[in-house]
């Protein structure tokens, strides 16, 4: 896992945990890309897929630079308004979210 503009425990409460115990095989091959405060660009490779992550502070413009299909929620526990963002696309750069999950099954 490689980790962009930190501190990591501001970025995205207990991902580091999670993708340690996820283990390659369960990752998501490819980098997961937003827009954090300030406009600090911060971006996750090979997340793990199927869980739900909340975003610990403000995030917008997700961009899918992986393989599979992810969805953003506009609220915390994969809750709210749902936008599903293919391969290779990105959301609008002012669209917030508020936690993220990939590969949804």
């Amino acid at each position: 896992m490689r980790l962009y503009r930190r501190p990591l425990a501001a970025v995205l409460g207990g991902l580091a945990l999670a993708l340690t115990a996820a283990g390659s095989a369960l990752a998501v091959d490819g980098t997961f890309a937003w827009t954090g405060p300030a406009g600090k660009a911060y971006s996750i490779q090979n997340p793990p897929d199927d869980k739900c992550f909340d975003m610990a502070q403000e995030a917008r413009g997700a961009r899918n630079a992986t393989k599979k299909t992810l969805v953003v929620y506009t609220e915390k526990r994969c809750k709210g308004k749902a936008t599903r963002i293919a391969p290779g696309k990105s959301a609008a750069g002012s669209a917030p979210f508020a936690s993220v999950i990939f590969n949804p099954r």
